[in-house]
């Protein structure tokens, strides 16, 4: 696996590197990558099949003019900014894999991360729900996943020292919420791990044994992608 440490300036093109990244690897190259980075300015990102006016206070957005993008995979909205730490995983898919549906690879993918984020953070480390990692009950992680043929692109967010407050603000009570949450509010559910974003990363390269630099991402088709889909006011309302 090899690995990349790249944030654009803007948070279209930070989403849309996961998607040229796992194209990419779908239709020639093959590669399999684990790739960080870390967003400078507040945006919220909705999950493929959320409905904006639902899940996002579009009001308060705009009045702090923060923009709101989709992202290509499932899961619930969330808001990003500095103090997060984002990762995004590009795996292969085999017949005989522990990435071969769905359901197996939530299993095998958070497994792996909780170790690491426990080798990270020295506390314990629940995953809860699907795809979300939580220390005593509180969640600091969600993720989610898209498919094509033979790669996945498995992708989330680490709240390292963000802004918890601020989510209350943009985001409301989510339309689809697991168990364990329990109806608490963003203020209750969520919190900060207070650690440096260099020990998880050092924590998930190993665990992934992503070594080696990928040198050349695909610049081109990850602009293409910015410009014609993720800065689209056509693809991040069209629901």
């Amino acid at each position: 696996m090899k690995q990349i440490d790249l944030t654009f300036p803007s948070p279209a093109e930070n989403l849309a590197c996961d998607e040229a990244l796992l194209d990419w690897s779908e239709d020639g190259d093959g590669v399999e990558v684990l790739r960080f980075w870390e967003p400078r300015e507040y945006f919220v990102v909705v999950g493929y099949a959320n409905k904006v006016a639902s899940e996002v206070n579009l009001t308060a957005c705009e009045t702090r003019q923060i923009p709101v993008l989709r992202r290509p995979s499932g899961g619930g909205a969330v808001l990003q900014g500095s103090g997060c730490l984002n990762y995004s995983l590009v795996l292969r898919i085999t017949d005989d894999g522990p990435f071969h549906n769905i359901s197996r690879a939530n299993h095998f993918i958070m497994r792996r991360n909780r170790t690491a984020l426990e080798s990270a953070i020295g506390r314990p480390v629940g995953v809860r729900g699907y795809t979300d990692l939580a220390v005593a009950d509180r969640k600091f992680s969600g993720n989610s996943q898209r498919r094509k043929k033979k790669f996945l692109l498995f992708h989330g967010t680490f709240l390292l020292n963000f802004d918890l407050a601020l989510v209350s603000e943009l985001l409301p009570m989510p339309s689809k919420q697991p168990d364990y949450r329990e109806h608490r509010p963003h203020s209750g559910f969520l919190t900060n791990l207070n650690v440096p974003a260099d020990a998880v990363k050092a924590a998930l390269r190993q665990a992934w044994k992503a070594e080696e630099q990928l040198e050349k991402p695909p610049l081109e088709k990850i602009a293409a992608l910015a410009r014609e889909k993720y800065a689209a006011r056509e693809w991040n309302y069209k629901f």
